[in-house]
């Protein structure tokens, strides 16, 4: 049987479920998910399978107006995902419409000689009456060669979905083992779990300032590795809310991160976090070059 192989550009505005869709289309965790908007920070390739093709999927951060520098990176992440794709797929939600942050991406598409997919997200709690006026008024501003209706979170749509995107990947030799399901390094794969826990846990409390970095990642002799991580924060006040009272927040934090990474590794984790504040730490290089982002003026 020929092998087939190619580059899906995953785009969207925030919150549009786009790290839920590739996960779901991988078949397993390979992007963090989280309530909170703009959780991709970095462009993350994601590995899936359909029969003889290999779908090489780009979760790339969402794309909004940018504020700051940290902003900027991470929207100058997002459209060079893009660049090299053999299909692009705007990932909309479906229950929240085409609010003001999505016409301006599918403008923006609007001209690329590249074949895309619109796909509607979230249509189990969608209104299902409006599902079509968005597909018409999307495609009214530019041609989308197909429309998919799915739910990353239900499964509902996947199947018809993968499979349309197997059938658009050219002619040629896989790219990756048939094992791997991510370019992440695993030392990466840490701070972003760690990063997810974060997310969840403190979400309405914590400020989008805060960010992982894994300082140490060894193998031991008995098989498990041992890794240390720093919650880097802006203010005591941010590690105060970390730590929780008498530690007991970090503590929670660290078990669940734990818990899924031993999952992920496959083997004993011994995670050690630590708290430190860095006023400042999104205007640093060195932290840019460690969670994966392009320094930008």
């Amino acid at each position: 049987m020929t092998q087939h192989c190619g580059l899906v550009a995953v785009l969207g505005a925030p919150n549009a479920g786009k790290s839920t869709l590739v996960n779901a289309l991988v078949g397993q965790k390979v992007a963090i998910v989280s309530p909170k908007a703009q959780t991709t920070r970095t462009r993350l390739l994601g590995v899936a399978i359909e029969g003889e093709t290999q779908i090489l999927l780009v979760d790339t951060p969402g794309i909004f107006e940018p504020q700051r520098r940290l902003d900027r990176a991470m929207v100058a992440a997002a459209w060079g995902g893009t660049e090299g794709a053999d299909l692009i797929a705007l990932v909309v939600d479906a229950k929240g419409g085409l609010g003001p942050k999505v016409v301006p991406i599918v403008e923006s598409i609007a001209p690329r000689p590249e074949r895309k997919f619109l796909v509607l997200n979230k249509v189990d709690i969608a209104d299902k009456a409006r599902l079509l006026i968005h597909a018409e008024k999307l495609n009214a501003i530019t041609h989308f060669d197909e429309t998919f209706f799915v739910s990353a979170s239900t499964g509902d749509g996947l199947p018809e979905l993968k499979k349309a995107l197997a059938y658009n990947m050219p002619e040629g030799p896989w790219h990756f083992p048939e094992d791997q399901v991510s370019d992440a390094t695993e030392r990466a794969l840490a701070a972003e779990v760690t990063r997810e826990q974060l997310y969840l846990q403190l979400h309405a409390e914590l400020p989008y300032a805060s960010t992982v970095e894994t300082e140490a990642f060894q193998e031991r002799e008995d098989g498990s590795v041992e890794i240390r991580q720093q919650i880097l924060v802006e203010r005591p006040t941010q590690r105060a809310i970390v730590l929780g009272k008498g530690g007991s927040r970090i503590k929670e934090i660290g078990a669940r991160a734990r818990a899924q990474l031993n999952e992920l590794l496959d083997r004993p984790v011994h995670l050690y976090l630590h708290v430190k504040v860095k006023p400042g730490w999104d205007e640093d290089r060195e932290v840019y070059r460690d969670i994966g982002l392009d320094w930008v003026d």
